[in-house]
C-alpha cells in the first residue's frame, strides 16, 4: 500500500498557528492526523514548510478550464479540466453542463464514460445539469437549443443518458409540470437545485416542498429581491435546509450584497463557486463558448452583449474573495468550498474534512491561498516549483 507522510504543515482550522502538524495517508485514506514526529514508514514524505493544509477542494458547478469545455465531447477536454482545476486546489467537481433535446447530446455519453477513470487531476463526481427545464426568460448564458418542455419522456431521455451519474439538475419551478419532475428528481437521489427561474416567491416555496434542496448561483438568473415582490431569495433565506451557490468574484453580484447574501445564509449553507468556462487558467482574451464569442478579463466572462456567463477564477482564488467582501475567517471560507459541498453532495462521511478514515484529498496552500500542491487520494496530481 503506497504512503504518504505531510510534515510540517498547518492545519486551515487550527487555532494555534506555531504548532506543526503531520498527516499520514495510507493507500488513498488518511490514517493519522498529529504530531510530526513519526512518518510511519512513509514512502514519500513532503515538508509543507509552515503551509496551509486544508481539505481537498470541490466545485459543484464549473463547465471547462484551460481552455476546455465538457461540450467539447472529448476524454482528452475532460482531462484538461481535471488538470487544471487540481492548479487551482481543486480534487473534486460536477462536470456542469446542458443537455440538448433531440440532439445526440455526444458530450454526455463521454462524460459519463470517463467518470470513473484517471483524469490526471481532479475527480468528476458527478454531472450537473442546468436545465433543460429553465425559464426562457432567465436563460441567461444557455442557449435556447437546451431548453426543452417538461415531461416524462425527456426526463426518461436523460436518466437513460447519465443514469446514477446525474447528481444534480438546475430547475425553474413555476414551469408546468416541474413539481412533478421536482419530486421525481429528489425520489431518485438527484439534487433539485432552483435556478435559471423567473419564478415568484410562492413558486419557489412551492419547490422547495417538493424537493427542492439547494439552488444555482443565487441571485444570478433569478427575480431580483423587492419588498412588495419577494421573489424566490426571501423564499431561499427563510429555509434553513435550503443550501445555495454564491459566485463571490465581485462581477456577478456585488461585494455588498455578497456581505447580505453571507449574513442571511451563514456559513453552513453557503457553497462558493466558481461557475468557472475553459477561460480558466488562461489570460485574459477572446474565446468562444458554444459557438459564441465572449471576452475574458480580470476573472469575469461575458459575451459580448455584456451578458454574465461565469468566470475564469480557480475555486481557491474565490475563496480569498470572499474573505474580503464579506470579512470572515480562512477557516470559514474554506468550509464553504470543501465541507459545505461535500455535505450538498451526500459525501460528508469521506470528503470535505481533515480527519482519520477521510478521503486523502488534500490542498497545501501559501497565505494568499495560491495553491503549492495538491493532492487527489493520497496522489500528488500537481505541485508547484518552490521557489
Amino acid at each position: 500500500m503506497a504512503s504518504l507522510l505531510i510534515k510540517n504543515c498547518i492545519l486551515y482550522d487550527t487555532s494555534d498557528t506555531n504548532a506543526p502538524c503531520g498527516v499520514l495517508v495510507r493507500d488513498g485514506t488518511i490514517e493519522r492526523v498529529g504530531a510530526d514526529d513519526a512518518d510511519g514508514g512513509a514512502d514519500r514524505v513532503i515538508d509543507a514548510g509552515g503551509r496551509i493544509l486544508a481539505p481537498g477542494l470541490i466545485d459543484v458547478h464549473i463547465q471547462g478550464a484551460g481552455g476546455a469545455d465538457v461540450l467539447d465531447a472529448t476524454p482528452e477536454a475532460l482531462e484538461t479540466i481535471s488538470v487544471n482545476c487540481a492548479r487551482f486546489g481543486v480534487t473534486g467537481f460536477l462536470a456542469t453542463t446542458v443537455y440538448k433535446p433531440g440532439q445526440d447530446n455526444a458530450h454526455l455519453a463521454v462524460t459519463v464514460d470517463c467518470l470513473d477513470r484517471d483524469l490526471g487531476g481532479a475527480r468528476m463526481l458527478g454531472v450537473h445539469l442546468e436545465g433543460p427545464f429553465i425559464s426562457t426568460e432567465k436563460r441567461g448564458m444557455i442557449q435556447p437549443d437546451c431548453l426543452g418542455t417538461p415531461g416524462p419522456a425527456m426526463l426518461k431521455d436523460i436518466y437513460d443518458r447519465v443514469g446514477d451519474d446525474l447528481a444534480m439538475m438546475t430547475i425553474a419551478p413555476e414551469l408546468p409540470g416541474n413539481l412533478e419532475i421536482i419530486r421525481d428528481l429528489a425520489a431518485n437521489g438527484v439534487i433539485a437545485s432552483l435556478g435559471h427561474t423567473h419564478g415568484t416567491y410562492e413558486d419557489a416555496v412551492a419547490g422547495f416542498d417538493a424537493g427542492i434542496s439547494h439552488v444555482t448561483h443565487l441571485f444570478n438568473a433569478m427575480p431580483g429581491l423587492h419588498h412588495r415582490l419577494p421573489g424566490p431569495l426571501a423564499a431561499i433565506f427563510e429555509r434553513p435546509e435550503v443550501t445555495a451557490q454564491v459566485i463571490v468574484d465581485g462581477a456577478h453580484i456585488h461585494p455588498s450584497i455578497i456581505r447580505l447574501a453571507f449574513s442571511c445564509l451563514g456559513p453552513e449553507r453557503f457553497v462558493t463557486i466558481t461557475d468557472g468556462i475553459q477561460a480558466m487558467g488562461l489570460p485574459d482574451g477572446s474565446y468562444v463558448y458554444n459557438g459564441i464569442n465572449y471576452e475574458a478579463r480580470e476573472g469575469t466572462a461575458r459575451y459580448h452583449d455584456g451578458t454574465l456567463i461565469g468566470t475564469a477564477l480557480g475555486l481557491n482564488q474565490m475563496a480569498g474573495r470572499l474573505m474580503e467582501y464579506a470579512g470572515c475567517s480562512l477557516p470559514v471560507a474554506i468550509r464553504t468550498v470543501c465541507e459545505n459541498p461535500a455535505r450538498v453532495l451526500g459525501l460528508a462521511d469521506r470528503k470535505g474534512a481533515i480527519a482519520a478514515g477521510f478521503d486523502a484529498d488534500l490542498v497545501l496552500l501559501e497565505e494568499d491561498l495560491s495553491v503549492f500542491t495538491t493532492i487527489v487520494g493520497g496522489e500528488v496530481v500537481y505541485e508547484r516549483d518552490a521557489v
